[in-house]
């Protein structure tokens, strides 16, 4: 058996608010500085997501509108691929579509 590891290292201000994060992955030795992440994990225990959401002082509010969209369409993407589910993964790739149009992330129809 085989293990892999993704370490983040976050350095915080004086009020416990991230300045820097940085990452890293054991395989092929990836990694570098991002200025948010989300992280969620499944507790099978408690039948519940854990969540770790973090962002720097250095995020500008447009690219947070960018990131969040980014990730309401990869989830749509990996809930289609985890459950098959196609009729609901259609109605969220819709809301992706609405997201991006009121954030201004697209030009207007």
């Amino acid at each position: 058996m085989r293990t892999a590891e993704i370490k983040f290292t976050v350095t915080l201000d004086e009020n416990n608010l991230p300045e820097h994060i940085r990452w890293e992955a054991s395989d092929g030795n990836q990694g570098g500085g991002c200025k948010a992440i989300m992280l969620a994990m499944w507790d099978d225990r408690e039948l519940s997501t854990l969540r770790i959401d973090l962002w720097t002082k250095e995020m500008p509010v447009e690219e947070m509108k960018k990131f969040f969209h980014q990730n309401l369409v990869t989830m749509s993407d990996t809930f289609k691929r985890a459950t098959g589910e196609e009729k609901i993964v259609g109605d969220m790739r819709d809301f992706c579509e609405y997201f991006a149009e009121k954030m201004e992330l697209v030009d207007p129809k």
